[in-house]
């Protein structure tokens, strides 16, 4: 996910460069994701609770949006280079704040630091694609900047949960390899120049009166799909402990994973679509995967926890591709930034504001009852959403 636009001309194109640009945001997106299916090894550690779960995200979600809203502008102002080079640095220092954590309190430090990280780079670094794809292919540096971020986000559990399950020190050797990855990104966006227009400067989206509507519903849309990607993300490690009883580190960060591989296979297989079916087919779909994933919990079937997991991923891939691609066609040249800035702070509350009401809900409830429950909440919404979505004259 992404956020203000910076100065498309003032960055040269190039393959090499390019690349180099989505492997940089690909690597972030990555690291802010490998605590993932560790939650649950850190609350055995440190005696805390789901709502420490839940207060984790809070404060992730509090730093990024921030950040999201200010960096974009000062990327647009001040270059590409003086806003990512920090927030790599950011990224870094929260990788090592995870690697030496001692108590609850550095896992809130480490989060803070990485929405910093993450809000400040992740749309200036989306927007770069689009100023130094090779032959001018806005369509496909979106493509390559949702992919970079669904992969990466899927990526991440994947692999942390891999190597606490198989490697030594579980708890460290994964971000490791983040700071190996991040020094990577670091020599490729060093070097860098332009991209701003040497002041700094910030404002506030706005969204232009006569796309309001579209607007609204694209980013109902795309919140639905990134809060059901992130309840699995944050939730499914914890939730499968104790709906499925089993406390392999692999399958849990692996059913939290396969959702975005999933979302990332969808948006390369169905690139061609428009958003008219993307959309629909998407909420359709995350419908069918919200009541497989209670079943799942009911049956404590694995299988079916990992299918009904990937039937998720593909809505979700399809949902969100279909929401950025409907709002990068509405935006107008001029508004392209504000427009942009404010679609994903709508999807960033996505994936924030479900799992904290869930991590409240688990107090009472217990952790499963209350996923159960927000599924069900969840897919009504997007049966909701869907009808909106086939009214509009917009789609």
């Amino acid at each position: 996910m992404a956020g203000v636009t910076p100065r498309a001309d003032a960055l040269p194109r190039g393959r090499l460069r390019f690349t180099g640009l989505a492997f940089a945001l690909g690597v972030l997106i990555l690291g802010t994701n490998l605590p993932s299916p560790l939650y649950a090894v850190y609350g055995h550690r440190f005696g805390f609770s789901p709502l420490t779960i839940t207060m984790l995200v809070s404060v992730y979600v509090a730093v990024l949006v921030p950040a999201l809203l200010v960096c974009g502008s000062l990327a647009d102002s001040a270059g590409l280079r003086r806003v990512v080079v920090p927030a790599i640095a950011a990224a870094a220092l929260g990788a090592v704040l995870f690697a030496v954590a001692g108590g609850t309190g550095w896992l809130f430090a480490a989060r803070s630091v990485q929405g910093l990280a993450v809000g400040a780079a992740s749309g200036p670094l989306t927007a770069a694609l689009v100023a130094t794809e090779p032959a001018g292919n806005q369509a496909r540096a979106s493509l390559l900047g949702s992919l970079m971020t669904t992969c990466g986000a899927g990526l991440g559990p994947v692999l942390a949960g891999g190597l606490a399950q198989y490697a030594p020190a579980p708890l460290v050797l994964c971000y490791l390899l983040e700071l190996g990855l991040l020094a990577v990104a670091l020599g490729v966006v060093a070097p860098l120049r332009g991209g701003g227009r040497g002041r700094a400067r910030m404002r506030l989206p706005r969204i232009p009166a006569e796309i309001r509507t579209p607007f609204a519903v694209a980013g109902a849309v795309s919140f639905l799909a990134w809060a059901v990607a992130y309840i699995v993300l944050g939730l499914v490690p914890s939730y499968v402990e104790g709906a499925v009883h089993s406390g392999n580190l692999l399958l849990g960060g692996g059913a939290a994973g396969m959702l975005l591989l999933c979302a990332a296979v969808a948006q390369v297989a169905f690139a061609r679509w428009p958003p008219v079916r993307t959309m629909p087919a998407g909420l359709v779909l995350l419908v069918l995967g919200l009541v497989g994933l209670v079943a799942a919990g009911l049956l404590s079937s694995v299988p079916l926890l990992l299918g009904t997991v990937a039937v998720t991923g593909i809505g979700q891939g399809l949902a969100f591709m279909g929401a950025l691609r409907r709002v990068n066609g509405l935006a107008p040249p001029a508004e392209r930034a504000g427009v942009a800035s404010a679609f994903y702070v709508v999807t960033y509350l996505g994936g924030g504001g479900p799992v904290i009401v869930v991590g409240l809900l688990a107090i009472p409830l217990g952790l499963v009852p209350a996923v159960q429950l927000a599924a069900g909440v969840l897919a009504l919404a997007c049966l909701a959403v869907l009808v909106a979505v086939r009214r509009s004259e917009y789609t």
